[in-house]
């Protein structure tokens, strides 16, 4: 009796612990396809898992690695790293809403004003800030952190999941945490208020990088991804500097935020 020597499928390399299934194939889809096919579904609600975005928002702050173990099993399941699914865009949208309507109200600003704060807010600092982001990143890492550069290129609706991930703990806890617990306290100023405000914006920088260090981590087409640790002994010593010169960072954005608005 003989047995099939037909060569095993040739399944992309990862870390995820699920093998792969037998009827994988590589995916022919192209980015604009993908994209279509992701805003389509924005306007899909029914069809989006908010209870598995939701969970992704808490594992970001307690254990950040679980969350892209799952982009892990996706690439094994539906060709792709990056989300098919918006409900995490939209959820993280619907809470910079709100974080940015309780950020406006304590630094005092009338109605006009907190809806331009808003859209500024969603649509400048966030949408428009992080397309740029995004496509800064994905274009270096391809350029330069790729182990084989003939190899698939890191696709760019990963690089921006990345950074909507690594966007959110810096969110909660610069637009929301910060504002609701040391609201009046940075309204005081002084030594007190700045030592505050600065250790928050120390560790909304420190998230971020370290969460996209774990995004690009965990793909096995990338090298050297270590790189974006590097900042952190210099951010540390610009945190105390700050401290040293008792510049308040969180005054310093409100008082931006007033001058961007009038």
């Amino acid at each position: 009796m003989k047995y099939s020597t037909s060569p095993t499928p040739n399944y992309p390399r990862s870390t995820s612990p699920l093998p792969a299934p037998a009827n994988y194939q590589p995916t022919t889809a192209s980015a604009s396809v993908k994209s279509y096919k992701y805003l389509r579904r924005l306007y899909k609600f029914n069809q989006m898992d908010f209870e598995f975005a939701a969970w992704q928002m808490v594992y970001l702050f307690i254990s950040p690695q679980k969350v892209f173990r799952n982009f892990n099993y996706r690439k094994h399941t539906k060709s792709q790293f990056a989300r098919d699914d918006p409900a995490f865009l939209v959820l993280l949208c619907v809470w910079l809403f709100l974080s940015s309507v309780c950020f406006a109200l304590a630094i005092g600003l009338t109605w006009s004003q907190l809806v331009l704060f808003v859209l500024f807010v969603v649509f400048v600092d966030f949408i428009g800030a992080g397309i740029l982001v995004s496509t800064i990143f994905w274009y270096l890492i391809n350029k330069y952190l790729r182990r084989d550069p003939a190899a698939a290129d890191v696709e760019w609706g990963y690089a921006f999941d990345v950074h909507i991930n690594a966007f959110f703990p810096p969110l909660s806890l610069l637009h929301c945490f910060q504002i609701i617990l040391f609201n009046n306290l940075l309204m005081e100023g002084g030594y007190i208020s700045c030592l505050v405000a600065n250790t928050f914006w120390l560790a909304s920088v420190i998230y971020y990088l370290y969460i996209t260090f774990l995004g690009y981590n965990n793909l096995p087409m990338l090298q050297n991804v270590r790189v974006f640790l590097l900042p952190l002994p210099v951010l540390v010593l610009a945190y105390l500097g700050t401290l040293i010169a008792n510049w308040n960072l969180s005054l310093m954005l409100m008082d931006f935020y007033h001058y961007r608005l009038l």
